[in-house]
């Protein structure tokens, strides 16, 4: 069973009421990235290409077709007992943009990121909200101890 809105928000720090929806939570764009090298996916282990930030022009990000990382603003912690699901706002989806997330874990914690497909140029004001967390009740016998937990916090 989905939690509510107010349920995700208590466990996350520092929203704005707007962020707070009836069925889960708005997170907001932190910094974009563009790949600049080839990453490696194996059997073993993983290794994440090298990025370069892109810089806001007075905030904004102007962005052309492409795939791009989005580092959310916010820090979000997954309660046991839960697995998180981030789900793109409409908006992005009405002006040709997809976000895509993987499953968030019970126990992670950190500000996630998301590869956003931009199908026709955009512009991210740095803030704005792009992403809908929402938590569901889960069984799980362990909780996120990989390499992502805590990313992006410091």
């Amino acid at each position: 069973m989905f939690k509510s809105g107010r349920f995700v928000a208590e466990r996350l720090d520092e929203l704005t009421a707007a962020q707070v929806q009836p069925n889960g939570v708005d997170l907001t764009l932190g910094t974009v990235y563009e790949q600049v090298e080839s990453g490696r996916i194996g059997r073993d282990g993983k290794t994440v290409g090298e990025r370069r930030e892109l810089e806001p022009d007075d905030g904004v990000y102007t962005l052309d077709r492409g795939g791009y990382i989005v580092e959310y603003g916010d820090r979000v912690v997954i309660p046991e007992g839960h697995v998180g699901f981030l789900y793109p706002r409409s908006s992005l989806l009405r002006n040709s943009c997809m976000l895509d997330t993987a499953v968030w874990d019970a126990g992670y914690e950190g500000r996630g990121e998301g590869l956003l497909e931009v199908h026709h140029p955009i512009e991210l004001e740095a803030g704005a909200r792009i992403a809908q967390l929402v938590l569901a009740e889960a069984a799980h016998e362990e909780t996120y101890e990989g390499s992502y937990q805590g990313e992006n916090l410091e």
